[in-house]
């Protein structure tokens, strides 16, 4: 099971995949178990967007287990966050915004094998 960071320009946390386009994320997506997915909005000029990639798992109905919507965008994370909410993934948990630190340092420690110790 991969944990997913899809953002265009920010630095990947440790213990994540990260997916720089809509299209590399909705390839793991569908390839891949995901624990943790955490989106951006907006993706480049021209580019698909996070909202492309939360109407790609609505449609493939393959959801991960947690999804975090860490993006500035106060617009395209609002529509992000409605659009899962409305469709309900049963089991999913879907946070609006970024991951709290104890989760990207909980991530990090399962990476190196420190979790539990």
């Amino acid at each position: 099971m991969i944990n997913v960071y899809l953002d265009d320009l920010r630095r990947c946390p440790e213990g994540f995949v990260v997916a720089r386009t809509a299209a590399e994320c909705l390839l793991l997506l569908q390839s891949e178990d995901v624990n943790i997915l955490s989106l951006d909005f907006e993706l480049g000029i021209g580019e698909p967007n996070g909202l492309y990639v939360v109407h790609g798992l609505i449609a493939g109905a393959r959801y991960p287990k947690q999804v975090f919507v860490h993006s500035s965008s106060m617009y395209g994370r609002a529509q992000m966050v409605k659009a899962l909410r409305d469709a309900n993934p049963e089991g999913v948990v879907i946070h609006d915004g970024p991951m709290p630190p104890s989760v990207l340092s909980e991530v990090a420690a399962e990476r190196t094998g420190e979790s539990g110790r």
